[in-house]
């Protein structure tokens, strides 16, 4: 039921000093808190499960593993490290379902907001789905969307590509569809309070995306007149995006260049993507200005989660 994005013996799966002999990388408290938690300094850290629950084509099935897998969180975690926070994790193919299931855990606080994969069998933005963000604007539940899917659909207008690389390559792709169907459809309009987290998306295709996104909706916003802001300001002020994985420019001025063009430095969260390989050593973070990386450690974070608030 493993997702097949992160093959065990792939090199990106796992850094090789994170990598045990006879279990998976990061699949003990142990690890994750001597490899992880203590290296990195981190005084909470929120698990994003990506067990293939969520993928099942029977909504039945879906909704017993996400049960299942919530359980396990909380019991063999949570429970064990004051530190942990979790990702509330659903059968998004039902939405009576999934609601179900954000009732069932959003009374635990240590639950801080809801997982969804990037691609699933609809796009996020459709009124089918605007249940589910009712709960979690009810219950100050961000829904952060992470690379992923449950292979509905190829990843491309083309089809299914031959290789992993070009999967995740594509997943780009993926972000900005469900980004836009989400602003288009109205979600954000509809749902003032509900913030959304982009996770392992990428920022080097924010720039493109607010350009051709604005140009587009000033010429086209008679179709669409419950957005009453440009994609760029929606975005800005409603998403945010993790840190890693981040397509970042090796040169510290196009960096610069990058920032200054997405226009904004306080949208960004500080993550590590453990256990799979993304950096070397003991800094995730290096190259990043110091005023975002200040913001990200913490600033946004709590802004982002208020139930991180009630801990820290």
């Amino acid at each position: 039921l493993d997702l097949a994005y992160y093959p065990p013996n792939a090199p990106i799966s796992a850094r090789p000093d994170w990598r045990v002999a006879g279990r998976k990388a990061g699949s003990t408290l142990a690890d994750l808190q001597s490899q992880a938690l203590d290296t990195f300094g981190i005084s909470r850290g929120i698990l994003n499960c990506l067990y293939g629950g969520p993928a099942m084509y029977s909504a039945d099935l879906s909704a017993a593993i996400c049960r299942a897998t919530n359980a396990w969180v909380a019991a063999e975690w949570l429970d064990k490290d004051d530190r942990l926070r979790a990702s509330i994790v659903i059968p998004v193919q039902n939405t009576e379902l999934a609601v179900d299931e954000i009732e069932r855990w959003a009374p635990d606080r240590r639950f801080v907001q809801i997982l969804v994969l990037g691609a699933h069998e609809s796009l996020l933005g459709h009124r089918e789905h605007w249940p589910i963000y009712r709960a979690a604007e009810k219950h100050g539940l961000p829904i952060a969307i992470h690379a992923g899917s449950a292979m509905r659909h190829a990843p491309t207008a083309n089809g299914w590509p031959s290789t992993l690389y070009e999967e995740h390559c594509s997943f780009a792709l993926t972000f900005q569809s469900q980004l836009l169907s989400l602003i288009a459809e109205g979600v954000f309009t509809k749902f003032p309070a509900l913030r959304v987290v982009l996770l392992e998306s990428g920022i080097s295709w924010l720039p493109s995306f607010f350009w051709r996104g604005t140009k587009m909706w000033r010429g086209m916003r008679k179709e669409i007149p419950w957005v009453d802001a440009s994609p760029a300001a929606i975005v800005r002020d409603r998403v945010r995006f993790s840190l890693q994985t981040w397509d970042l420019p090796q040169d510290p001025t196009q960096l610069d260049q990058l920032i200054e063009q997405i226009d904004a430095d306080d949208i960004f969260l500080f993550s590590t993507d453990y256990p799979h390989w993304r950096f070397d050593g003991d800094d995730p973070t290096r190259g990043l200005p110091p005023a975002l990386l200040s913001k990200a450690l913490r600033e946004t974070p709590l802004a982002t989660y208020p139930r991180l608030k009630e801990t820290v």
